[in-house]
């Protein structure tokens, strides 16, 4: 993979663009708010779509979002809840055929980044449990999606969900949050996944840290970053910062 420029493998951004709080920091005073995310993608490299979580986006929305960003750009999808807090993983192989099938305009366009599953906090381990979920058929077909789990109990930081997560080529989506940080351990083989949300954001010196870590990395494998978003704009400047600071880097 080095033959390339390792920035082009860090995808970066905020868990959503539709703030109009972010004026006039973030986005021009101006902008209209049906131009927020063709601004939102001429700045940062991805997006992680929460609204998923909650229901399927229609086909005329994902059209829309692909007309309005650039071809390098990502879209990455918080799994829905039914799957991961009603269903908690269980007897969900219909649920997860409709949301990867709802996402296909995304892959035929190629701009899928990672289907992200958010477990619930008092989810506890089970690793019998994870790898019957990683063997449905939907995220096992030819052109099946990237996925990510962040785990949100101790008990599932353990080698015996590593070795699961890795066997299905899964990435552990290594959290940072004001309650819970996440071990930095990277069991998919081609990509990684960090979701940054501490309140207090990043500080230059941090992103600095952040921009030649994220390099190292992205010298192997794909990386998706997604800073915490909020109605202030810190983590959507913070994310900007972020990738200017990658391409300084890379230049040295």
């Amino acid at each position: 993979m080095a033959s390339t420029p390792a920035s082009t493998r860090i995808h970066a951004g905020t868990s959503g663009w539709a703030y109009p709080t972010w004026k006039p920091d973030f986005y021009p005073p101006r902008t209209p708010a049906k131009k927020f995310l063709e601004f939102y993608a001429s700045q940062l490299t991805s997006v992680e779509v929460n609204y998923t979580f909650r229901a399927l986006p229609t086909a005329k929305m994902l059209e829309g979002w692909l007309a309005a960003t650039p071809p390098h750009f990502r879209f990455s999808f918080k799994a829905p809840q039914r799957i991961t807090h009603f269903k908690r993983l269980r007897e969900c192989d219909a649920d997860v055929a409709q949301f990867i099938s709802t996402l296909e305009p995304v892959r035929q366009a190629e701009k899928l980044g990672v289907v992200l599953f958010q477990l619930a906090p008092n989810f506890k381990a089970d690793a019998a449990l994870l790898d019957a979920f990683l063997n449905i058929s939907a995220l096992r077909a030819p052109g099946a999606p990237r996925v990510a789990f962040e785990f949100r109990h101790e008990s599932w930081f353990a080698e015996e969900i590593y070795a699961v997560l890795r066997g299905h080529n899964a990435a552990l989506c290594v959290a940072e949050s004001d309650d819970l940080v996440t071990p930095e351990i990277h069991p998919a083989a081609d990509f990684a996944c960090f979701r940054l949300r501490r309140s207090s954001g990043y500080s230059p010196a941090e992103l600095d840290a952040f921009a030649k870590r994220f390099l190292a990395l992205a010298q192997q494998r794909d990386v998706y970053i997604y800073f915490k978003h909020e109605d202030e704009p810190t983590g959507a400047l913070n994310a900007k910062a972020f990738l200017d600071r990658t391409i300084a880097e890379e230049k040295l």
